[in-house]
């Protein structure tokens, strides 16, 4: 059956030495939430059972993947669909377990055979959390302990690695795909997976109790203006304000922490953008879904093997700036590049956009300020805040809060300098109030009650807002 993708003699002499047997990953113990009632727990007959039979099924599936190795054609599966490599992975287990004697019913076979396929061609343990369209993130903390988070909140998953080795496998299929290694010399990566997902791992010496690997998913549906006030991310007040900033090309600054929504925050600011402009964006790994037809993408490029080769943000802003833009759009400002980032948007690219590591908007200048030094180059204070003023106009400031939502905490705008201190004024924020029994933060978005610093320019350009939108919420 399907012989075309069985190896011959040849070819099996090549191929590698299957993974080498260990002990299966212990159950992990389930977590429960105190009851009125206490529940008896589990007899330990049933655990041990249970025990015995993920043993069962994880050298079981060693021997498969042995098998399949010496068997299937690697090469020629490239181009066979899923069900004809489907169907030829159960017609070999069914003839080894014939062999070996031994008897699953459906439901274990059936795990087995999708497992196995996993292996071969997709990240073996790793690819139903990559299926789940409710996880975020995939955290990896060595071959027993995998992490993953949904609705901001992170949690263990069932999911391990045989052992280390596994691990390291799955590792090296992902970074040799994209022509990159890892290894003792060579200990961290920086990838990107097929479908657009942000992929960084760090393996021993360096991860001291196993191989660590994050995995942040990319979202083929990005979340629009609308879905975000309909989650609670802010207001429409909020959306009609940041509308009439990005329409009228002011520049603006996403601050937040990691997993804040940045990203997300600027992919639903650029859709205000207008599509007769020419949008050039940069980033260190492509995650921005600009739907403008006039869009130009950039992604740098670490250094190969030899060290050589490497192409930075800063190379990448700098031609873009050749290339006629209208807007700029840097996924994040991180390091010298911030000079050319805001050269730019004082230079006629008004509109440009970008987001930064920050706790606020007073933080994200401070933020600005450091990287200006670390650049190298020796500005005076007051010059150096002088080229921020004039270059920022607006930082929305997003934040993951401890229930796992996430909102826009504040709008600041940016209105020059007074002596040496740069000028801000907040226009909108998120007020805390409580919290509820289920845990969930009590709050409300609110204006401060100050006119924008560019009403003036938002009503030139045809955005008049009514002045009730700068009005505090009254209790």
């Amino acid at each position: 059956m399907f012989s075309r993708y069985k190896k011959d003699a040849a070819t099996k002499a090549m191929t590698p030495p299957p993974m080498a047997s260990a002990d299966a990953a212990p159950v992990k113990p389930s977590v429960r939430k105190p009851l009125p009632v206490a529940k008896a727990a589990a007899p330990a007959a049933t655990v041990d059972k249970e025990k015995k039979r993920k043993l069962r099924m994880q050298e079981l599936k060693v021997e498969m993947h042995k098998r399949l190795l010496e068997n299937l054609n690697l090469a020629a599966l490239e181009h066979a669909s899923e069900m004809d490599l489907k169907a030829e992975i159960a017609d070999i287990t069914s003839e080894a377990m014939i062999e070996m004697s031994v008897a699953l019913n459906s439901q274990d076979r059936q795990l087995l055979h999708q497992e196995l396929y996993d292996e071969v061609m997709g990240l073996g343990p790793l690819e139903p959390l990559l299926k789940d369209e409710t996880v975020n993130d995939i955290l990896v903390n060595g071959p027993q302990q995998i992490f993953v988070e949904r609705n901001g909140k992170l949690e263990l998953s069932e999911i391990t690695f045989k052992d280390e080795t596994h691990l390291l496998r799955i590792i090296d299929k992902i970074v040799s795909a994209v022509g990159r290694r890892v290894d003792e010399s060579n200990p961290y990566v920086d990838a990107r997976l097929a479908d657009g997902s942000r992929f960084n791992a760090m393996v021993p010496p360096v991860a001291v109790d196993g191989s660590l690997v994050s995995i942040r998913k990319f979202k083929k549906d990005k979340l629009a203006i609308d879905d975000l006030v309909k989650f609670g991310a802010f207001t429409e007040e909020m959306a009609a304000y940041l509308q009439a900033a990005v329409s009228t090309r002011l520049n603006v600054i996403v601050s937040g922490g990691t997993g804040s929504g940045k990203t997300t925050t600027l992919n639903a600011l650029s859709s205000f953008i207008d599509n007769s402009e020419r949008i050039l964006t940069i980033e260190d790994t492509a995650e921005l879904q600009l739907q403008q037809i006039h869009v130009g993408r950039m992604e740098s490029r670490p250094p190969n093997v030899e060290g050589k080769g490497a192409v930075t943000q800063r190379d990448c802003l700098r031609n873009a700036l050749r290339m006629r833009p209208d807007r700029i759009i840097v996924g994040e400002t991180r390091g010298e590049e911030v000079i050319d980032m805001l050269q730019a948007m004082n230079t006629g690219h008004d509109g440009s956009m970008t987001t930064i590591h920050a706790n606020s908007a007073r933080d994200g200048v401070s933020r600005l300020e450091n990287m200006i030094a670390m650049s190298g180059i020796e500005m005076p204070m007051k010059a150096m805040r002088s080229q921020i003023a004039s270059a920022v106009n607006l930082i929305v400031q997003a934040s993951r809060l401890q229930d796992g939502s996430r909102r826009m905490v504040s709008i600041t705008e940016v209105t020059g300098m007074e002596g040496d201190v740069i000028s801000m004024q907040e226009v909108f924020r998120y007020e805390r109030l409580g919290l509820a029994p289920d845990g969930k933060i009590i709050g409300r978005f609110t204006p401060t009650g100050v006119r924008s610093h560019y009403s003036d320019r938002f009503k030139q350009w045809g955005y008049d807002l009514p002045a009730s939108i700068y009005e505090p919420v009254q209790d």
